[in-house]
């Protein structure tokens, strides 16, 4: 038989099986049967799926350029029209093209007959429909090449999963027996997304269509709307050619040189079918759309053969066999889709189960019942009914909250409601606080608790007359029957040992040893606290902070001041018995600052020279925190009895702790970062710290945590219905029991992390309720409670689930239980552990959720399709994988840090900003738009930004423009730019002007303020700035995201089998 002959049509195994209603798939071409010899991939450049208008009949797409685009640009690769051609909510990953693909209606049985190799297939995507039309989408990875050499052919798909044997590591990342395991060599899954609704309106995340459970794939489906339009170039069978709507189409082959062959062993032909199979219609190739030239193992087209799908023309050189990174899911595609199609338009929170806009994404909130995004963000907005099925999908069911967290001037803050001496209205039995789920009855005498159903009788004088839909007449005048959030002013019953608190203080506790003030600390610090003591937090409209302060300097021994207002100049004293700690003065330490004006500012002008010629090296650091907690217990409060350790200690008196660290060595921040930790505290750190390169870090650090608003003395619990239930908790505070979270102090930057299991099974009707209550003090010394309430969804069916799952909240959660795991299990275990997972919920969505189709494909859900990506990031950090540079202290810092982060901050930290600055026009005031963090985006004739929320980078390509380099660095050549610059000169020119400005735009949207590094290419200093390019493969071993999605396909195959 002739090798070089086409392939035999096969029965549509790719088309559309009936599945979940309206529920988008992906469709397989032939897929190898038992009978089937062992079958390669064909070649890799398959588009991927994404949203899509419907092409008109006959319309083309923009034709293939021969020009690839610069890699920086935000245009899309060559032959793709640049995202924004097509309508909102378009994605092409892929390469467009002129060439449209043929789809024959009806569903048939599979498996009847045997089955060719599978082909290299174009995409085809449908639309929703009414009844079970949802199309599978495909696109073949396949004859890829990552490290170099040529593809070898996979063992048979449809033989069974088990794993290769003997294989070679994908592009040498990991050793053969390594934690990723093994790939064959240069090969990566075949991938497609189940696609998200499809249509003329752009994607909504929200109400998801009703999954409607499998139906039989014999049972057919109606058929697909043809449209019959002229016969494409190279298509040799005849039948009407039915134009798909919402198709990705692909651009048309290039043809080959006669006698060119593929590299591989020649393969056995392929078995013949009879054309005579009843119900089937011709296809061409085996599958729905052109070939791409021959596959491996397949001779060449003899001279003067048509090859089946190409254009004709003039012989072209084989292309480069190596996987396109525009094929494969784009963080940045996604952020830019969200940006576009659910930017403009408010997020209303009146429906329940809503999937927010991603944190990435500019968005208004309008409170109508449920809490706002921005304070509580969940991994899953409809949530299993059972127990048994979270345990089949291994989604973690948990919710990032950030109780205080500051909203845009747009959005007004929580109402305050007063309830006078009687308080807060709550359900006798489960404590749960009034919201607008609660059910009244018996005409509003008495409410029925949406938390564990038990009624309740309403007070005398909250009681008002039901409408005729049953709600009460003034539930639009009350916040607490109306909206999401709120707060209430607590009774002295909420306040410690029944007394309303005193207003709080802040200690200043300043190292005065040699280092500190032989660096230029201290005499810089009392300087930025003269104007800073100005600006401490304060209430709404009060003139003045009530904050008082107080003022303690020490190296081996303590020194408290008396700044009171009476004296003419402060007074030190000195407590050099550290092992028994006592606070020496108690009238004049803690002060107001507006009456002490003149003594505090003598002091602060004091203390630099008072130490000026001091030699003590030593210093101490339990007694100094100890000092503090006693001289506000002694100040605030009696002594409420013994606790065993210090940071407990701090929490019982409402002492929160931040630390600033300034370390030139090893100083053990595992250790000191403890009770700011347990505190609710934060710990900053400046190593190697020298005044003229880090004082503007420093001062607006110490700045922004003087002046933010902080509720003290905080005691948090979260309340759920019933059938789930808070079960575990991350983030900086102490726990005494396992339900309240006490937090000495809790910012507007803090978040709490808590995650559910199921303790009965839910309801799909009434679905599940969250209510996180907050016991806090405000800073005018003011007890409150703040209230948030949220509904979520709850589902029979696995499809469901995945289709409203936030995975940038999922990450959140998984980089915090690992950053908790590393404490008590190895590194390497606490890696598989999350390896393990990913790839249970990627194998249970395939299992369940995706069409039947070839193993040799991997499927993600529309709304995970980044999860491979971002869980790779977590798994190159520093935490998880330190490089030989980093130090002890380092991890343990940035471990302490992402604990508290929110979902913002750990979706920029994992996965960089990387932003183009010469390409966008030089006037345009928006952000330039990101490129994907990897070094083949880097065009060495452009400038770029990249930041992570903690490092700020500015790199410069060799060959930049020299005017550029003029107007922005005021040298005339790249080689007299100073690498490692950390300040731009101040230039009076629109470019020096647009990129400082940008700077200046994003410190302000991050919590700590980001030293710039100036970069330039082929330094010494750019293999930092690659660290964090982490798409692509990292020094201390981490895989790219290439290689890694290999990993995760061979997992997922291994699960399955």
């Amino acid at each position: 038989m002739n090798v070089n002959q086409s392939a035999p049509p096969v029965p549509p195994f790719g088309q559309p099986q009936p599945v979940y209603t309206g529920y988008h798939q992906s469709s397989y071409g032939g897929q190898p049967g038992s009978t089937a010899p062992p079958t390669p991939y064909g070649a890799y450049n398959g588009p991927v799926p994404g949203y899509q208008q419907t092409p008109l009949p006959g319309v083309s797409r923009a034709p293939p350029s021969s020009e690839a685009p610069p890699a920086s640009t935000a245009q899309a690769p060559c032959g793709q029209a640049a995202y924004g051609q097509f309508g909102q909510g378009d994605v092409q990953n892929g390469p467009s093209s002129t060439v449209q693909m043929q789809r024959f209606p009806g569903s048939q049985p599979f498996g009847s007959v045997p089955l060719a190799p599978v082909v290299s297939q174009p995409t085809v995507l449908q639309p929703y429909g009414p009844p079970p039309t949802s199309a599978q989408v495909t696109a073949q990875l396949a004859g890829m090449q990552i490290g170099g050499a040529v593809a070898p052919a996979l063992p048979p798909v449809g033989l069974g999963y088990g794993p290769p044997t003997s294989l070679a590591s994908a592009s040498g990342s990991y050793p053969n027996s390594g934690l990723y395991g093994s790939y064959p060599q240069g090969q990566a899954p075949p991938l497609s997304q189940a696609q998200g609704h499809l249509g003329a309106q752009p994607p909504q995340r929200s109400a998801p269509p009703q999954a409607s459970g499998f139906t039989s794939p014999a049972s057919g489906g109606p058929r697909m709307p043809s449209m019959t339009g002229p016969l494409l170039p190279g298509q040799g069978f005849g039948g009407p050619s039915v134009s798909q709507p919402n198709h990705v189409s692909s651009p048309p082959p290039q043809a080959l040189p006669p006698g060119t062959q593929m590299t591989g062993p020649p393969g056995p032909p392929p078995p013949m079918h009879s054309s005579q199979q009843p119900g089937y219609q011709l296809q061409q190739n085996g599958s729905f759309g052109p070939v791409r030239g021959p596959q491996p193992n397949y001779g060449s087209p003899y001279p003067g053969a048509p090859t089946f799908g190409s254009q004709p023309g003039p012989p072209q050189p084989l292309p480069p066999k190596r996987l396109d990174p525009d094929a494969i899911p784009s963080p940045i595609q996604v952020i830019e889709d969200d940006r576009n199609n659910r930017g403009s338009e408010p997020f209303v929170t009146g429906v329940r189960g809503q999937v927010p806009p991603l944190v990435t994404t500019n968005f208004l909130v309008k409170d109508q019942g449920n809490a706002s995004p921005r304070y509580i963000r969940c991994t899953s907005y409809n949530i299993p009914c059972t127990s048994d099925m979270a345990k089949q999908a291994q989604v973690p069911l948990a919710a990032v909250i950030k109780p205080l967290a500051r909203l845009p001037p747009e959005e007004a803050s929580p109402y305050v409601v007063d309830h006078g001496e009687s308080g807060p209205l709550r359900c006798n039995r489960c404590k749960a606080y009034m919201c607008p789920f609660m059910q009244f009855v018996e005409g509003g005498r008495r409410f029925q608790c949406c938390f564990c159903s038990c009624i309740n009788d309403v007070p005398p004088q909250y009681f008002q007359h039901l409408d005729h839909t049953g709600k009460r007449v003034d539930a639009y005048d009350r916040p607490e029957l109306s909206l999401g959030s709120y707060e209430f002013l607590a009774t002295v019953d909420y306040c410690k040992n029944n007394k309303f608190p005193s207003p709080p203080a802040f200690i200043f506790m300043i190292d005065v040893s040699y280092n500190a003030i032989r660096s230029g600390l201290v005499r810089l610090l009392c300087e930025e606290l003269k104007s800073l003591l100005d600006f401490l937090p304060r209430e709404g409209g009060a003139e003045e902070s009530a904050i008082r302060v107080g003022f303690v300097t020490y190296n081996k021994v303590l020194h408290f001041y008396n700044v009171k207002s009476s004296l003419a100049q402060p007074q030190m004293m000195v407590v050099s018995d550290v092992a028994d700690m006592f606070v020496p003065l108690l009238d004049g330490f803690l002060v107001n600052v507006s009456e002490s004006r003149a003594v505090i500012t003598s002091l602060l002008d004091q203390i630099p020279e008072m130490f000026a010629d001091t030699r003590e090296t030593e210093t101490v650091f339990a007694p100094v925190i100890q000092a503090g907690m006693e001289a506000l217990k002694t100040l605030f409060q009696p002594q409420t009895g013994a606790y065993q350790t210090l940071a407990k200690e701090c929490v019982a008196q409402g002492c929160c702790v931040d630390l600033f660290l300034f370390p030139n060595q090893y100083v053990d921040v595992a250790t000191l970062s403890v009770v700011p930790q347990l505190t609710g505290g934060s710990v900053y750190k400046y190593a190697c710290f020298q005044v003229e390169n880090d004082q503007e870090r420093f001062l607006s650090d110490l700045r922004r945590d003087v002046q933010k608003v902080v509720g003290f003395d905080a005691v948090m619990r979260v309340r759920t219905s019933t059938g789930i239930r808070a079960v575990d908790f991350f983030g900086a505070f102490y726990m005494s029991n396992t339900t309240d979270v006490e937090l000495a102090g809790l910012d507007g930057d803090k978040t709490v992390t808590v995650e559910f299991k199921h303790d009965d099974r839910l309801n799909e009707e009434s679905g599940a309720l969250l209510q996180c209550a907050l016991l806090y003090t405000s800073c005018a010394g003011q007890r409150r409670l703040r209230i948030h309430n949220l509904a979520l969804n709850c589902c029979t069916q696995l499809a469901d689930l995945y289709r409203n799952c936030e995975t940038d909240t999922l990450i959140n959660y998984m980089a915090k239980f690992a950053y908790r795991g590393v404490l008590n299990s190895p590194v390497k275990t606490v890696r598989d552990t999350l390896i393990t997972q990913c790839a249970q919920i990627l194998a249970c969505y395939r299992k369940n959720c995706a069409s039947p189709s070839s193993a040799g494909q991997l499927i993600l859900p529309e709304c995970m399709k980044l999860l491979p990506v971002y869980l790779n990031c977590v798994l190159k950090s520093d935490v998880l994988q330190p490089g030989a540079e980093v130090t002890t202290d380092d991890r343990a810092y940035v471990r302490q840090l992402v604990t508290s982060m929110d979902v913002a901050e750990t979706n920029v930290f994992f996965y960089p900003r990387l932003l183009p600055l010469t390409k966008s026009p030089i006037e345009s005031a928006t952000e330039p738009p990101a490129v994907r963090a990897s070094e083949e985006r880097l065009s060495n004739g452009d400038i770029y930004l990249l930041e992570n929320g903690l490092n700020l980078f500015l790199w410069v390509g060799a060959s930049v423009q020299q005017g550029v380099v003029q107007s922005l660095f005021s040298v005339s050549s790249f080689s007299q730019i100073t690498s490692g610059l950390s300040v731009l000169p101040v230039l009076d020119n629109p470019l020096s002007k647009k990129v400082r400005g940008l700077i200046d735009s994003l410190r302000a949207q991050r919590s700590r303020y980001m030293k710039l590094i100036v970069v330039k290419q082929e330094d010494k200093l750019e293999m930092l700035f690659k660290h964090f390019l982490v798409e692509d493969k990292s020094l201390s071993g981490g895989a790219s995201y290439v290689d890694f999605l290999c990993h995760m396909h061979k997992e997922i195959r291994q699960l399955l089998s």
